[in-house]
């Protein structure tokens, strides 16, 4: 019972930290869409967002994290069998990728915090890929973890998939974006 309970609350908390790291990304890309925009509005939105990126990074995802990495190590303790098994090492190499992401995001929130309203020097399309590089670890985990030991057993099969997936997720986004635009 107490494993279960431990796992609805890493479950929990996953999802809470993963929705702060999706919108913390999306406020980087506002942030560096504003380098157009005239002065004095550039500046109230450029204070908003660092605002916004700060207060979601302390308040949200990384109390989040801490708190699904701790659940996370519990659950590992309480059933230490699961290091033992070739899909939870694979799930372990994609936390480790979901790290170097949180880190680089942290990174991202110091530097906005520190332009004072200056230019992001980073390029638009790299910081719109970079928004996207959280939701593919989400889908990877997620899915290691529904299917354990069948992902080393049909890994080709889910690399097919996932690419098809990736592909679905890139033309229903050109496809609303167009609608959009018109």
């Amino acid at each position: 019972m107490l494993y279960t309970i431990i796992k609805a609350v890493h479950i929990i908390f996953m999802v809470s930290y993963f929705a702060g790291i999706f919108y913390l990304a999306r406020i980087f890309v506002y942030y560096k869409d504003t380098d157009e925009f005239e002065e004095q509005k550039k500046m109230i939105l450029r204070e908003q967002y660092v605002f916004m990126a700060r207060r979601l990074w302390n308040i949200i995802t990384v109390p989040a994290g801490v708190i699904m990495l701790v659940t996370g190590l519990t659950m590992i303790s309480l059933n230490f069998g699961l290091m033992k098994t070739p899909w939870f090492h694979l799930k372990l190499t994609f936390l480790v990728g979901l790290a170097i992401y949180h880190y680089w995001c942290w990174k991202k929130v110091l530097q906005i915090k520190n332009l004072h309203g200056n230019i992001l020097p980073i390029e638009n399309i790299k910081l719109r890929q970079a928004n996207e590089i959280a939701t593919f670890i989400l889908f990877l985990v997620v899915f290691t973890v529904i299917l354990k030991s069948m992902v080393i057993e049909y890994w080709w099969q889910l690399i097919v998939g996932f690419i098809v997936l990736v592909l679905l997720i890139m033309t229903t986004v050109k496809l609303v974006n167009k609608k959009k635009n018109k």
